[in-house]
């Protein structure tokens, strides 16, 4: 097949019925100047010879269209923009829902829960493990008449929701799917994300209870519940986010994350599950870093690279199971405390990039996160910065447009290229896990990071404000604190909720919890009855402790 009948095929076989499903913003995309926007920009007919533009279809090809170089849906933003999340969650579930619906009325299209480091780990706000930790990282969750608080005039049916929890995540999805019971909303209703990536965690993050075996057996059952009970709601963010904040390159956080992502996607078939049926509840998330068009190349390889990985070593047939579906952060690590105004700027490349590389979702940081949890006015200068690249800049207006650049074609198959060598490594090692439990992994990582950190301390890497074009600053103004009273108010919530509950159906609840553990039957279900009964998360985590244990680090 020729180009030109490729992008014919393209046209009336990929695009055409997407568009006719889901129409475009506009009837006609132009510059201000009259130029007309392409629904995709490629190779003009005879400028590649016949071998040029075979391998052009086989490496690059068309957005929605093997191997998904290009992005995953054939229209991509001219028909809709990328999910606008705002990350947030502080203090309690009262304080984080009226950041929520701010957030909302200011134009976000999708939330972004952050829970608090005792969420996270599994102990309740009145346990001494949660003392002076409460509401600062995040929302504090642990019965649900905290998730009702922190949805309330929230319909689960109009709004997508990611909620950045791990090792909790099957009670944290518990008690959302309880929620939406309570809001009369279908479970198949539901959109979102949880992320549920535990791999990641014994790398380059920390927030892990159990072994890495029965972890990844409770993030297994995860994606077999939602592929069956919640179809449109993403199982898992396979997480390369976290690893890039620990220091590592773009070639190792695409090799790193893939390999997650195969482990879990072998998990699953180990299970039964059918990876085309599976596959449309994987989503992946990136960070988004400063070298604007190394972050570009880096998207499209990982969409490339995980194509042929899912096809050639699970047999993976369907475009949804094929396709690489990315949520994109901004990068944590490179905003700095001094001139923060300046990481309103790396904020808007980072996010530019991203947009430019096909991101489905999108967090932009504020430019005080380096000195404090965001204020109102900082979350709204990070929403507004989506909002101009997405109404303003013309990025969005037509699919992939630095496809074809020299710099971005090669730094595409270069990335991808050390990322199958890394992945080959992995391999050769037993995989993931054992990758992990080998220290491979942050070893890599950590070698990553101590050479840019010398780069910086020599000067040979600068980091304006930092480094150099250093100046005298004033004090930093407002911040946001977390009042102390958001502790006493919680625990005081906590045990009113504890106080009329059924304190013997929640036991009874949280051993049928225990004795699951102990088969391999699907964990979910228990664990949504036990929640639904009265149980807390503290108490159906502690359930689960007491067969699996705590993993601690070597």
């Amino acid at each position: 097949m020729s180009l030109q009948e490729a992008y014919i095929a393209w046209l009336e076989n990929s695009r055409k019925p997407f568009v006719a499903k889901a129409a475009e913003r506009r009837a006609k995309f132009e510059t201000s100047s009259g130029l007309d926007v392409p629904a995709v920009a490629a190779p003009v007919v005879g400028a590649l010879s016949a071998q040029g533009e075979q391998t052009y279809i086989a490496n690059v090809g068309f957005p929605g269209e093997w191997p998904f170089t290009r992005g995953v849906y054939p229209s991509m933003y001219r028909g809709r923009f990328w999910t606008m999340r705002q990350y947030a969650g502080f203090g309690d579930a009262e304080e984080s829902n009226k950041r929520y619906r701010f957030l909302l009325d200011q134009g976000t299209t999708g939330l972004s829960v952050a829970f608090d480091l005792p969420t996270q780990i599994g102990y309740d706000s009145d346990h001494v493990m949660a003392e002076g930790e409460i509401g600062k990282v995040g929302v504090p969750i642990a019965c649900l008449d905290d998730m009702a608080t922190l949805f309330d005039k929230i319909p689960l049916d109009k709004v997508s929701t990611s909620m950045t929890i791990n090792s909790s995540a099957a009670l944290l999805l518990s008690f959302y799917l309880l929620i939406a019971e309570r809001q009369g909303v279908p479970y198949a209703k539901l959109r979102g994300t949880v992320q549920n990536d535990l791999l990641k965690e014994f790398v380059a993050r920390g927030t892990y209870i159990f072994p890495p075996k029965p972890s990844l057996r409770l993030t297994t059952d995860i994606i077999a519940f939602c592929a069956a009970e919640v179809p449109n709601f993403n199982a898992i963010s396979i997480s390369g986010y976290h690893m890039r904040e620990a220091g590592c390159t773009a070639a190792q956080e695409i090799a790193f994350t893939l390999a997650h992502g195969l482990c879990y996607v072998e998990w699953a078939t180990k299970r039964g599950l059918k990876v085309d049926d599976f596959g449309k509840n994987l989503s992946f998330f990136f960070n988004g870093h400063n070298n604007l068009l190394e972050e570009v190349a880096k998207f499209r390889a990982a969409r490339r690279l995980w194509a042929r990985l899912m096809k050639e070593r699970f047999g993976a047939s369907s475009k949804d199971a094929l396709s690489l579906k990315f949520h994109t952060q901004t990068a944590g690590s490179t905003l700095t405390a001094q001139q923060p105004e300046n990481n309103i700027v790396r904020t808007t490349l980072q996010a530019l990039g991203a947009v430019l590389g096909g991101t489905q979702s999108l967090h932009t940081n504020s430019f005080d996160e380096a000195l404090a949890l965001p204020t109102e006015r900082s979350v709204e200068i990070a929403l507004r910065t989506q909002q101009v690249i997405a109404y303003e800049s013309g990025v969005a207006d037509t699919p992939d447009p630095l496809a074809g650049s020299y710099l971005i074609e090669r730094w595409t198959d270069e990335l991808e290229s050390r990322a199958l060598e890394l992945i080959r490594k992995i391999d050769e090692m037993g995989g993931a896990i054992a990758a992990v439990e080998r220290k491979f992994t942050q070893g890599e990582i950590a070698r990553a990071a101590l050479a840019y950190q010398r780069q910086i301390e020599k000067g040979e890497a600068i980091v304006v404000g930092v480094n150099k074009f250093q100046t005298k600053e004033a004090a930093p103004g407002e911040l946001l604190k977390i009042k102390p009273e958001v502790t006493q108010r919680q625990i005081a919530r906590l045990a009113a909720f504890k106080a009329r509950r059924d304190a013997p159906s929640a036991k009874v609840a949280c051993g049928k919890v225990s004795e699951a553990a102990k088969t391999d039957a699907n964990l979910v279900p228990v664990i949504l009855a036990a929640l639904r009964s009265g149980a807390t998360l503290g108490e159906v985590c502690d359930a689960m402790r007491s067969v699996f244990g705590e993993y601690r680090e070597a």
